[in-house]
């Protein structure tokens, strides 16, 4: 049986992508804010020709407004946003895309955003605005939320706001790894708290200890109170990488990523390197948040995007936590998808 959308749409298809290029122009507007013509066509892929008559009747229509800095989103804009995301979502199949992935992979959710990662900057922003919104919409007081370090959780921070609850705390799941400080796990939480009002708890510590490094710093009461942490940890927020993009952040030896050629390994997380099949083939040591933390956590919203992290998506989402909340970009989850029998 048809639904109402899939019914308008049989009815008056022309709608469907007239409707979508009017939608994402005025949604990246709202997320750029203010922005010019030039910039707003550059973003898009479109000429300036096309955004400017687009722009003047979304303008007519009271959505945008015309400032001296650029195009702002008005009221009336932000409030059709937010009432048209399911129906375009919709007629754009990233419902009935979502969906697949969410039963291919048996996650709790899957949420896919419009776009490309690798062309589109504002996808990013879609990525965080989307993870901040499952985040804050379920989350209570006293709650534990263990937060690793990247580009995509970092892209979070600009969405979070104070919620009607208390005294939530957020952990770093990691020590230090690589050289940029504003992506790493001890940053992050604490510009989240700032964001929300709330506490955090950070871990100076490098992420790759030696044996003896590692066994003397277990009993350090700073580690064993962390520990605690990711024991009580309700939340985990976290992002995929590839196995090799990973080990160079680490500034792993060339024995050490030889090593995990040979052994297939295709992604990483939690210190945790698995090959194409979920199978751990390496292990790290590493004063953070382990991945059986993880699996018993309540709820799980890992962000990834781009083409270039299929392989590593696919070979993570074989173990992940079925609590998870998967948030990825159009691109690829399409290029998911057509590796799969299921998929039209």
């Amino acid at each position: 049986m048809l639904s109402v959308p899939e019914a308008q749409q049989k009815l008056l298809p022309e709608i469907s992508p007239l409707l979508q290029s009017r939608y994402r122009i005025l949604q990246t507007v709202q997320l750029m804010q203010p922005i010019g013509r030039r910039t707003l066509a550059d973003s898009l892929k479109m000429t300036e020709r096309e955004i400017r008559k687009e722009t003047d009747i979304l303008r007519e229509q009271g959505l945008l407004d015309s400032l001296k800095s650029g195009m702002v989103c008005t009221d009336d804009g932000e409030v059709v946003i937010e009432k048209l995301r399911a129906l375009v979502y919709e007629w754009s199949g990233l419902t009935q895309l979502a969906k697949l992935l969410e039963n291919h992979f048996g996650l709790q959710r899957v949420i896919v955003v419009p776009g490309d990662y690798n062309e589109d900057d504002t996808v990013l922003t879609l990525l965080g605005k989307e993870a901040a919104h499952q985040f804050i919409s379920t989350s209570f007081d006293g709650q534990i939320v263990a937060v690793t370090g990247g580009k995509s959780v970092a892209s979070i921070t600009q969405f979070l706001h104070p919620a009607d609850t208390h005294n939530i705390t957020f952990v770093a799941a990691r020590g230090g790894i690589g050289h940029e400080m504003q992506m790493q796990a001890n940053t992050l939480v604490s510009t989240f708290s700032m964001q929300m009002d709330a506490q955090y708890r950070t871990l100076f510590l490098p992420e790759h200890l030696s044996e003896q490094a590692y066994q003397a710093m277990l009993t350090e009461p700073m580690v064993t109170e962390m520990m605690d942490y990711y024991d009580r940890a309700d939340c985990v927020i976290h992002g995929i990488g590839s196995a090799e993009e990973m080990a160079v952040r680490r500034n792993s030896s060339p024995e050490d990523l030889r090593i995990l050629e040979e052994k297939g390994a295709v992604s990483e997380a939690f210190g945790y390197y698995f090959n194409a099949e979920g199978e751990i083939v390496h292990r790290i040591r590493t004063i953070g948040i382990q991945f059986e933390q993880v699996q018993r956590s309540k709820q799980v919203i890992a962000v990834a995007a781009g083409q270039q992290k299929v392989k590593a998506m696919l070979s993570y989402f074989k173990v992940a936590p079925e609590q998870t909340i998967f948030i990825t970009d159009e691109a690829a989850a399409k290029a998911i998808a057509e590796g799969l029998p299921s998929y039209k």
